[in-house]
């Protein structure tokens, strides 16, 4: 049992399996909105763009920094939300459609793409995407639950060194 413990702990410290799954040290995350859902003024305005930027930027700050991949000198991740799908009709929905109820629900998820540039220049470019599939869970979600959810979840891989 020992000897496990002390090969796990010279792994560690000698850059094995267990450390190329840590976080890329990055110092600063920005978010965008693709062209293509900017263009999608049916459901979203200023205010949802908004707040999924805000809510994206601060999901992945959060789990970074309590992995310790926020240092001061680090790269950059810079994301771009591709897609985000509402579990309820958006303000801009309900303001276009007057006989539209927030009491409608439907199955949400976001897509995000993304690159990590390193402080040496290279690049990985990566792709995520999550989407609730059973509507049975979704009654009790607010406007952007599923959305969130992805995030989370980007957030986690993220943290996790799992940019891929």
């Amino acid at each position: 049992m020992k000897t496990v413990v002390l090969m796990s702990a010279l792994m560690l410290a000698a850059g094995g399996p267990a450390a190329a799954q840590s976080a890329p040290p990055i110092a600063r995350v920005t978010v965008e909105i693709s062209p293509d859902l900017a263009r999608n003024t049916d459901t979203l305005d200023a205010r949802e763009f908004d707040y999924l930027k805000r809510e994206l930027t601060r999901v992945v700050e959060k789990k970074l920094k309590a992995k310790g991949a926020m240092p001061v000198e680090g790269g950059t991740l810079a994301l771009v939300i591709e897609d985000a799908t509402p579990n309820r009709p958006t303000q801009r929905q309900m303001s276009l459609k007057p006989g539209l109820s927030y009491s409608s629900f439907g199955v949400g998820g976001a897509r995000i793409s993304g690159e990590y540039r390193a402080p040496s220049g290279a690049t990985t470019p990566f792709r995520y995407g999550w989407y609730e599939t059973d509507i049975r869970r979704t009654p009790d979600y607010g406007t952007w639950t599923d959305a969130d959810r992805a995030f989370g979840r980007l957030a986690d891989k993220v943290a996790k060194g799992e940019l891929n």
